[in-house]
């Protein structure tokens, strides 16, 4: 109690307050632009934290990932186009939303979800960290493979109307996943001779044509119709009785997220695809998923700002970091003379939970600039589309190009946004795509690590406790819709009969 009474008087020093409001901004800023991810802006602020003082630099950096991973959800939302990897189950539902003039309550609905997910993770990394830092080292090989199978039996819950052409879109982009260097074996494949080939296909620009330029070319088609611009309804605001209606999954969403994102390899992009698939599974609704429902917001958001706090618990507890960015907080550690591990808590006790409170606060700030910013947001919804249509266009060939510097990921995006608006011509869902080319070298990487842990015996990922509970959990939910089509179609028979 009294280092987290230090914590919080540290965190009220004026210069401290000062950093984490500007921290803020700037990631949400960053986490809006397409192809700025989060890993990229606390990559760029890096060097900026090394004259700064440990507590100052770190929540510099800290400040950043958050706004960057909610700031993503603002044009998800609105013009659909995910800012960050993160973000690309947000808007499933929540360009939905703004298609039908609730822009303010989707907003509204990200905004909450993201601040009680961000805060609920810190609360966990403070309370127990230790254990769950533990209990995420048993995940090895054969763990993390049940993992990205049971995330790719997601398909089935995001492939719209037509299942036989969401495992097509699946199959698709597991196919493009093993473009490169063979994890194991270290040889090149299917490069065709193409050096940038080498380290297989970038899925952000890929995620970036098939949401953001997809959608800047259809919008061609309707850019000299009568309407001109999509107006968001600003009257209609969340109601306190649809808040409570979310709050279940919210809570559900949040731990989902905290867990995945203590997973070393895991990421916000995973947990938000997990927690939208099971807020659909439990939904009394889930008919309406991928129509405008608030709850698929919901579940991504929480789930995604919640795999922050999640991937900071094996960084502070055990020095192994969660995702990409805390990959990147894990040198910012080491270079102010922080070792992560569990002597930290010990040797700098007052510091680690000062980086608590900081957690604690940057997650409210997103609550503060969210709800006071919505109705600058909408206001994008108002410019008229032969202007913004280029905007877009533009900044995903900026966002694209700052990736690596290089044009041929800017060629890569601008490929996938035609595929991606043929696909949306005949009705080919894009989703699954990125969620195989996320998950496509996690699956293969694992499995053959444990095939040669096991020599080649398969049995290795059903005789461990959590592969096979992962293993089932992934064969009901690729099932779960036709159970549920049978179940019904049974109760119509009896009613009839």
């Amino acid at each position: 109690m009294e280092l987290l009474i230090e914590g919080f008087l540290n965190v009220l020093n004026i210069k401290v307050l000062l950093i984490l409001f500007m921290a803020g901004a700037i990631g949400i800023i960053l986490g809006a632009l397409p192809g700025l991810t989060a890993t990229m802006g606390v990559a760029l602020l890096l060097p900026v934290t090394f004259g700064m003082e440990p507590v100052t630099g770190i929540l510099l950096l800290v400040g950043v990932y958050f706004g960057a991973i909610y700031g993503g959800s603002i044009t998800a939302i609105l013009l659909r186009t995910p800012g960050t990897p993160s973000s690309a189950a947000t808007a499933l539902d929540g360009y939905e939303m703004t298609k039908k003039g609730l822009a303010y309550k989707a907003l509204t609905v990200s905004t909450l979800s993201s601040t009680i997910g961000g805060v609920l993770s810190v609360i966990v990394l403070i309370l127990i960290a230790p254990q769950l830092a533990e209990f995420a080292l048993k995940f090895s090989a054969p763990e993390s493979f049940a993992l990205a199978f049971f995330g790719l039996a997601i398909i089935s819950s995001i492939s719209g109307k037509s299942l036989l052409k969401g495992l097509i879109a699946g199959v698709t982009g597991l196919l493009i996943a093993t473009i490169g260097i063979d994890p194991i074996g270290g040889f090149p494949r299917f490069t065709l001779g193409i050096e940038n080939l080498m380290s297989g296909v970038n899925y952000i620009p890929v995620l970036i044509g098939l949401f953001a330029a997809s959608e800047a070319f259809r919008s061609v088609e309707d850019i000299y119709k009568s309407s001109n611009s999509v107006k968001a309804i600003e009257k209609v605001k969340l109601k306190w009785s649809e808040f409570k209606s979310l709050i279940t999954v919210i809570l559900r969403s949040s731990g989902i997220g905290t867990f995945i994102g203590m997973i070393p390899g895991a990421g916000g992009d995973i947990a938000s695809f997990v927690a939208y698939n099971e807020a659909k599974r439990f939904s009394k609704k889930p008919e309406e998923f991928g129509k405008g429902n608030a709850e698929g917001v919901s579940a991504s958001e929480a789930a995604n700002n919640a795999c922050t706090g999640g991937a900071m618990i094996p960084l502070l507890t055990l020095g192994i970091p969660g995702d990409a960015v805390t990959a990147v907080m894990l040198g910012a550690l080491m270079v102010q003379g922080l070792q992560p591990g569990p002597l930290l808590f010990t040797n700098h006790g007052g510091i680690v939970y000062t980086l608590f409170i900081g957690m604690l606060l940057a997650n409210l700030l997103i609550l503060f600039y969210g709800l006071l910013g919505i109705r600058l947001f909408t206001k994008i919804l108002t410019i008229p589309k032969v202007i913004l249509t280029p905007i877009i266009l533009i900044l995903c060939i900026v966002g694209s190009y700052a990736l690596g510097n290089n044009f041929f990921d800017v060629w890569v995006m601008l490929i996938a946004g035609i595929v991606g608006y043929f696909m949306h011509k005949y009705e080919f869902p894009v989703s699954p795509v990125i969620l195989a080319l996320i998950l496509g070298p996690m699956l293969e990487a694992n499995l053959r690590r444990s095939l040669v842990l096991s020599n080649g015996d398969i049995s290795i990922l059903f005789t461990r406790p959590i592969s096979l509970i992962l293993i089932l959990l992934a064969v009901m939910t690729l099932f779960y819709p036709y159970i549920t089509k049978l179940i019904k179609s049974r109760k119509n028979y009896d009613i009839e009969a």
